[in-house]
């Protein structure tokens, strides 16, 4: 499952005793059965994100802007799943959910499109999805959102299970971690360490989650104004504040003339 938003909404309907609804100001908004939102939609607006950190899980669009094969742990709303599938046309969108409630539910509440030649979504644990074999070096980028319902930290959050992302990952690759709740700290540790030291954190999302970049491949060095620029481009085809990510990341620089991972 997918999930560790901080924010709270009423819950308003309940499907089972496993998910929730409720709406607010034109937004559908996910619940696992408690307060805490696991995904939302602007039912207007499907094909655009809602939540700050979702947005922020689209950053590797800085650094590998044209995907062909993306794989996605946890469906949660779907958030990813239809931006990806909609505006990056050139991509194959997997998904790993081990929920087939919450497929279900994305399906018939949040416009997840059914699966067709560029999007395949399959219920499964991501453990073992990762441990296969035959997926090794096979993806550009990697999206991780993996929460159960009290959304205290990720379900899967121990340094085999970062070091196998890893190796799905071609080179270059990016995976990006949704991390929520319990020590920030440790976690990025792990991912760090399976990573070669090559991961780094955006800025803090205004409902406390933090989404750490890893990167697989060679060394990257890009000029912040070279870095500013695609940023606009980014904004200006997908609407996301990718400009405001750039700064949250030369902030961390202490001065560095060049973004350097």
């Amino acid at each position: 499952m997918k999930a560790g938003r901080a924010a709270r909404r009423p819950v308003a309907r309940r499907l089972s005793p496993q998910v929730t609804l409720s709406e607010e100001q034109g937004v559908r908004y996910l619940h696992f059965g408690t307060e805490w939102v696991q995904g939302a939609m602007r039912i207007g607006r499907p094909w655009k994100i809602e939540l700050e950190y979702q947005q922020q899980m689209m950053a590797p669009l800085l650094f590998l802007p044209a995907p062909s094969l993306i794989l996605q742990l946890g469906l949660g709303a779907a958030a990813l799943a239809r931006f990806c599938w909609k505006h990056l046309p050139q991509a194959e969108v997997a998904v790993v959910e081990i929920s087939e409630e919450v497929v279900t539910t994305a399906r018939r509440w949040f416009a997840l499109p059914p699966d067709d030649a560029r999007l395949s979504v399959r219920v499964g644990d991501a453990r073992d999805v990762v441990a296969q074999p035959r997926l090794r070096r096979s993806f550009d980028w990697l999206q991780v959102d993996l929460y159960d319902r009290a959304a205290r930290g990720p379900v899967l959050d121990d340094e085999p299970f970062y070091a196998a992302c890893r190796r799905l990952l071609r080179a270059p690759g990016i995976a990006a971690f949704n991390l929520f709740g319990r020590g920030f700290e440790p976690s990025f540790a792990r991912i760090a360490a399976a990573f070669g030291d090559r991961a780094l954190v955006l800025p803090e999302a205004d409902a406390g989650n933090r989404i750490v970049l890893a990167f697989s491949g060679p060394a990257l060095a890009v000029p912040w104004a070279a870095l500013y620029d695609h940023a606009g481009q980014v904004e200006r085809q997908f609407g996301l504040p990718a400009r405001k990510w750039v700064s949250g990341l030369r902030q961390q620089a202490a001065g560095a003339a060049c973004f350097r991972i």
